[in-house]
């Protein structure tokens, strides 16, 4: 299937993802939809314009992607926090690199920025997004529903935390709007009853972008950034996968276009991973049972996110499957020979390559020897497919140099962005 256009609905494309960010830790409930929802009911109530409530709702629903940590979401739910500037620096720069989130991303880089009286209004000269301030606001607002307790109940509590911080940390206008909002029963029984994404899927459910397989490329490259970025160990390993799959794609037979599409697939393979503490995949002893129980959910939630996406379906078996073996012992699925596609095979083989392969800080990568004598024993398990591990086997020279120049790249990615990390942050 050519596709010159590829329509992207907006709440398809960020709902998953702000839910799978979410799961990360029980304690962090539906935060992200929190905001998101609370951003768009101020934004109404302000009287915003149409495509400003959308971008309102959805940097509310983003505003945390740059929290890589356990450590750094549950501060986040902190009401007084300490300074926040590196999160919303880390959302900025990755967000920053799909042109539809450009906007977004700067109200993202914002989100924790006092009004000051008005002195918030501009940073280093430059005027501040007021989606910011709002989105400030919901987020602030959002920590303080305590989830076990009535939520009207909670009203005048959170009432009087927001009207003392007027004109010091939020904008009175903003602040006039939400205590509007707090006698409004309905907007906090949606919040305690998770029926927010039914309202921001009515609000936002309509809105498409077209983007074509170049652009797809790069928004699939700036998510690969999120679920790789999380961990100096694993900083480019979703690119290796790209650049060995595409090879034996090709090698195989698939034309460019369907390359293009597999490389999208192979960034995306690990975005589950977002639903796993970096804790976890930084760990360098093995992992505990239940630290693989967590670890085995990142396949099942990679096709979580991608699924509603019509237009990338092929694109979501490929990388979902991506663990299943031949022999049905892989996971989450148990996908056997003759149900797991090709695209998948050819993904499990690029990912098993790539991991024996790549130094991580912890330990060198295997040699040509050892590399091949694990996937010869794959395939004799029928775990992976002989006859891709002896296409690799052939074209092993450079298939390993494809990787290695594509995570040398990656590795100049991930420098640069952690040395605009250091950049000051925008919170004071």
């Amino acid at each position: 299937m050519l596709l010159r256009k590829i329509p992207i609905n907006l709440w398809n494309l960020v709902s998953p993802l702000v839910k799978t960010f979410d799961l990360m830790n029980p304690a962090l409930g539906d935060h992200g939809l929190r905001v998101a929802y609370l951003s768009m009911r101020l934004a109404e109530e302000l009287e915003w314009p149409a495509w400003r409530r959308r971008e309102a709702a959805i940097a509310g629903a983003l505003h945390d992607i740059g929290a890589f940590s356990l450590a750094e979401r549950l501060d986040i739910l902190e009401f007084e926090t300490a300074d926040q500037g590196t999160h919303a620096r880390a959302g900025y720069i990755l967000l920053r690199g799909f042109k539809p989130f450009e906007r977004i991303a700067e109200t993202v880089l914002h989100h924790h920025l006092l009004w000051r009286n008005g002195m918030g209004e501009r940073v280093d000269g430059a005027p501040v997004p007021e989606g910011s301030h709002l989105v400030h606001l919901a987020d602030r607002t959002a920590v303080l529903f305590r989830k076990n307790e009535p939520v009207l109940g909670q009203i005048p509590e959170i009432r009087a935390s927001i009207r003392e911080r007027s004109g010091a940390w939020f904008v009175p206008a903003y602040v006039d709007a939400l205590l509007r909002l707090c006698d409004r029963d309905y907007i906090w029984m949606d919040i305690s009853s998770g029926a927010m994404e039914d309202s921001l899927r009515h609000s936002l459910g309509m809105e498409t972008i077209d983007t074509d397989m170049s652009e797809f490329v790069s928004f699939s490259r700036l998510l690969c950034r999120i679920i790789d970025f999380k961990s100096e160990f694993t900083a480019t390993h979703s690119s290796g996968v790209a650049a060995v799959g595409r090879s034996l794609a090709s090698l195989v037979g698939f034309s460019r276009q369907e390359c293009q599409m597999f490389e999208i697939a192979a960034y995306l393979h690990d975005l589950g991973k977002m639903a796993v503490p970096s804790e976890i995949l930084e760990k360098q002893d093995r992992l505990t049972p239940a630290e693989w129980r967590v670890m085995r959910t990142h396949a099942y939630y990679t096709y979580q996110i991608l699924n509603p996406i019509e237009a990338l379906n092929l694109v979501a078996s490929w990388s979902s499957l991506h663990q299943e073996r031949l022999d049905g012992s892989g996971y989450p699925f148990h996908v056997g020979e003759d149900d797991l596609p090709l695209g998948a095979r050819i993904m499990a083989v690029a990912d098993v390559f790539t991991g024996l392969t790549e130094n991580r800080p912890y330990r060198k990568g295997m040699t040509r020897e050892e590399a091949l004598g694990v996937l010869h024993d794959m395939a004799a398990k029928r775990e992976l497919d002989p006859s891709l591990v002896a296409l690799l086997e052939t074209h092993y020279g450079a298939i390993l140099l494809a990787r290695e120049e594509a995570q040398v790249q990656a590795v100049r990615e991930y420098e640069t962005f952690r040395e605009e990390l250091k950049g000051s942050p925008a919170t004071n």
